[in-house]
């Protein structure tokens, strides 16, 4: 079986290079009109009239609130749903979007889902039957050629595509009716709704609605629009969206087991319509700010070589972390700095200013060559005065992770939110990691919001993940002025302070592994 596959990737290795279904008819873009929804505008009406111009947000860092407000929207959408990820996985939380979405499709709601092709995992496919229902349209950007889940095959196709296939639409985005919308670091699956015993991540959506709404929506279309989404008619080799598929899924009712048992009132919510019930009722109060959208065009690589005009995000970002007089706070899951990126968050140009990280530990990290590769740089770091926390994956306090205490016992935690605040007067949320993937090789989108409010509450949250009970702290320590630095990662275990000179790991392979592969000097995948 695995010589013929062998052959045939061989033979069709000349074809990889080459976008799959580039020649596939699709329609001409036009013009979206939004049909007015008033459930979804009217209770904001007389706030944003007292605001005008600014946009309303609300912050919601419970995993499971993130899929109740999907869930909830969803439900509440009458003309458009516009979903655009990274991930959508096609386990038990992405089940239960995927069925709502069929729900929706069913009144009559224009359905359009664009996904990425990187990671893709089987059973993900579940998600494409949604493409033979009447009012759904399911694009995939810069996709695979081949459709299955073998590794070495797909290993292969990268090999011969890698110029191609490194290229990756990182976005998450979701807006209905173009009147409200959620983004942020959240991908659809278990892990990231913080469901699942096995993965846990930390992360953050936030709730929009306001003028910048449009303007997220027009990101969206231009993406939608773009060369590289391709129809999945076009890719289509099981027949995923014929009519059989289509009746299953429409019968299909996927029990919230995972989501019902991880001990944050799942049931309970979806039964009174929370969190989207006190958001509607204004129970759940919006801060009304100013916002600019930091957004990549989906033809990145060219804007950026000068080829075609276009946005792009990190100059904007850059820009925000560059003003900052007297504090820098920052989680990103992957740390990978460019030299350039490191002397902008040096505290040696800006010697008032505290600058805070919180990034991924040895033990809890998912990705050994983006961990490897923020290894390299973590003394630098320390050395241009950066303070450095590293999240651990057993917390022993649930403050500030967004998790129960029964789903905290599993000792699965792991961090996936992209947050900054500059000076306590404004903050950025997004799917941009601070390394150099998400610079030069992912498009990414985000919002920089000029809320002292919403700053402050990502403070809090900062300071509680950042606790000695959740994290480690890391610093440097020389046993004499000229000696070589050694690293210390300090934290409480059991209400006592702990000290560690070998950095803490699920093992000694794996503490093995990741530093062998920082000998890989290849920072700009990362």
């Amino acid at each position: 079986m695995l010589r013929p596959l062998l052959i045939c990737c061989a033979l069709t290795a000349a074809g990889c290079t080459s976008l799959p279904g580039r020649d596939f008819p699709r329609p001409a873009a036009v013009a979206v009109i939004y049909q007015p929804n008033a459930a979804l505008t009217q209770p904001f009406a007389a706030d944003a009239l007292a605001h005008d111009g600014a946009s309303g947000f609300r912050l919601y860092s419970a995993g499971i609130d993130g899929l109740l407000l999907r869930l909830e929207l969803i439900a509440q959408a009458r003309s458009s749903l516009d979903l655009q990820y990274y991930i959508f996985h096609g386990d038990e939380s992405g089940r239960l979007v995927t069925e709502a979405l069929q729900h929706a499709a069913e009144r009559g709601v224009r359905v359009r889902i664009l996904v990425d092709d990187a990671e893709t995992v089987a059973g993900d496919e579940q998600l494409f039957a949604l493409a033979g229902q009447p009012h759904v349209e399911i694009r995939v950007f810069n996709p695979w050629r081949y459709r299955g889940h073998n590794l070495l095959a797909r290993g292969l196709e990268f090999t011969f595509s890698k110029s191609r296939l490194d290229y990756r639409m990182h976005n998450k985005l979701f807006v209905v009716d173009g009147a409200v919308a959620l983004m942020g670091g959240r991908n659809i699956g278990d892990q990231y709704f913080q469901v699942d015993p096995q993965s846990q991540f930390a992360d953050d959506d936030v709730f929009v609605t306001g003028p910048v709404v449009l303007k997220l929506a027009g990101t969206f279309e231009r993406f939608w629009d773009s060369e590289l989404a391709v129809p999945t008619q076009a890719l289509a080799s099981r027949h995923d969206g014929d009519a059989a598929n289509v009746a299953k899924l429409a019968r299909r009712v996927t029990p919230a087991q995972k989501a019902g048992t991880a001990g944050m009132n799942y049931q309970e919510k979806l039964a009174s319509g929370e969190p989207l019930a006190s958001l509607l009722a204004n129970a759940a109060p919006l801060s009304w700010a100013a916002a600019e959208l930091a957004s990549d065009s989906p033809d990145k690589k060219r804007v950026a070589e000068g080829d075609r005009a276009g946005s792009l995000m990190f100059g904007l970002v850059a820009k925000e972390i560059g003003a900052t007089h007297t504090e820098l706070l920052m989680v990103t899951p992957y740390l990978v700095p460019s030299p350039a990126e490191l002397k902008l968050l040096s505290a040696k140009g800006a010697p008032q200013r505290r600058v805070r990280i919180l990034t991924t530990s040895l033990e809890a990290t998912n990705d050994p060559l983006a961990q490897a590769g923020y290894m390299r740089h973590r003394v630098a770091l320390l050395e241009s005065g950066v303070e450095l926390f590293e999240l651990r994956t057993h917390p022993q306090s649930i403050r500030g992770t967004g998790q129960s205490a029964k789903m905290t016992r599993h000792g699965t935690y792991g961090l996936h939110a992209k947050l900054l605040v500059f000076d306590r007067s404004a903050m950025f949320v997004g799917s941009m990691n601070y390394d150099e993937r998400s610079r030069w090789l992912n498009t990414e989108i985000g919002l920089i919001i000029h809320s002292p409010e919403l700053a402050a509450r990502i403070a809090q949250r900062f300071q509680a993940m950042t606790q000695a009970a959740s994290a480690y702290s890391v610093t440097l320590q020389r046993a004499a002025p000229q000696a070589s630095p050694r690293l210390v990662w300090s934290t409480m275990e059991e209400g006592q302070p702990v000290s560690y000179h070998t950095e803490p790991a699920r093992s000694p392979w794996q503490r093995f592994e990741v530093r062998a592969l920082t000998l890989l000097p290849d920072d700009r995948e990362l």
